[in-house]
């Protein structure tokens, strides 16, 4: 971890805020449970903390996507917590997998094959979760796959089923209709599988009005992002601050910059920060995005650099501008989603990339003890 004053910036997660975003998400899809999806290190924020804040708050289900992050994580997963790998299980990883009590999620018949003969192998059975496909052509067993489960059930030999699965391809787009039919085929697949429990819906999903199956797998929601492209009811977790490290005043017609992209319109006042695209801020930013000084909009000008920023700051009133002046770049007056906006991407990508070289704080979660099963 770096030092505060010696790193460009400052990423400070509040834990308490995710423990309330959880909360949250239970009330909305209740009587389903929560999962907590922590892959990616947890979006980029520690997966370890967030995992163990999930699990204080009563989240008794976390999915990642890949089984080295599985195996990272396992050491503070309790055994009463399942620990799920989406991605499924590349050839030569199940004994690793077994021995540490991970659940696979297993995405075609090769899978399922390599698992249910480990298990014959031990001489006894092995949890998984199973995903259909249901339109996202992404991951999941076919119909056609299906097809063959149900005709020849001697495949699943060994496996013990412990949820199913699958995922929504349009649930921030709350009018979509592909819902519905994504909803109607997974219902239809999972009648041939009675009693396992079951699970379709992400943090879109969970904002729509309906059922929610047996479980609900949370990943943006759950670090402030908007579950749906209307309004935002979760609480922030992420700010993300700079300072100024060097001010400069400039004649009009002065370019600033790599390439000189911007071109000053009148004589201006420029502020440098050091924050780039090597901590995580996006290039795409460069002369459309912005930055907040004493709760003053400052637009970024001319192109993000690898370990620095322009920051016209022409309006903004002399006594708040110098070195070490305090810019906030994810707080209250710019959300992640915002930024993800200007930068014509998502906030799940503004998220993973924020980088090791930001000074991390933490702060802790309130402890609340709350325990939630899914049922079949």
């Amino acid at each position: 971890m770096q030092n505060r004053t010696h790193a460009g910036a400052v990423l400070t997660i509040d834990l308490d805020a995710l423990a309330q975003n959880y909360r949250t998400m239970q009330r909305e899809v209740a009587p389903a449970a929560v999962a907590g999806v922590v892959k990616a290190n947890g979006y980029g924020l520690g997966a370890v903390p967030v995992a163990q804040t999930l699990i204080a708050a009563g989240c008794r289900h976390l999915f990642v996507a890949h089984l080295n992050e599985a195996l990272a994580l396992k050491p503070v997963v309790p055994d009463s917590v399942a620990l799920y790998v989406l991605n499924g299980l590349h050839p030569g990883a199940e004994a690793d997998c077994a021995a540490a009590g991970v659940i696979p999620v297993l995405n075609s018949l090769d899978q399922i094959g390599r698992w249910s003969a480990l298990a014959r192998r031990s001489g006894g059975c092995l949890p998984a979760a199973l995903q259909f496909d249901t339109g996202m052509a992404r991951l999941g067993l076919s119909l056609q796959e299906v097809e063959a489960l149900i005709a020849t059930p001697a495949i699943l030999d060994g496996v013990a089923l412990t949820l199913l699965m699958s995922h929504l391809a349009c649930a921030d787009d709350a009018p979509s209709c592909f819902d519905r039919v994504q909803r109607d085929r997974f219902e239809t697949l999972a009648r041939h599988f009675p009693h396992v429990p079951r699970s379709l819906d992400n943090s879109g999903g969970g904002f729509l009005p309906r059922g929610h199956f047996d479980l609900v797998r949370v990943g943006i929601a759950l670090y402030g992002g908007a579950p749906q492209t209307h309004g935002n009811p979760m609480r922030a977790v992420v700010s993300f601050d700079a300072a100024i490290i060097q001010l400069r005043d400039v004649p009009a017609g002065a370019g600033v910059g790599y390439g000189l992209t911007h071109q000053c319109r009148r004589a201006s006042r420029i502020a440098t920060i050091s924050v780039g695209y090597a901590d995580g801020w996006p290039r795409h930013l460069s002369n459309r995005g912005s930055a907040f000084i004493g709760g003053h909009r400052v637009p970024i000008v001319g192109r993000v650099s690898m370990d620095s920023i322009t920051l016209d700051v022409t309006d903004v009133p002399e006594d708040i501008l110098y070195p070490g002046a305090p810019v906030e770049l994810l707080g209250p007056h710019q959300t992640v989603d915002a930024v993800a906006s200007d930068a014509g991407t998502i906030a799940y990508e503004i998220l993973t990339q924020l980088g090791s070289r930001n000074h991390r704080v933490t702060r802790a979660a309130a402890r609340v003890d709350h325990q939630r099963s899914i049922t079949a």
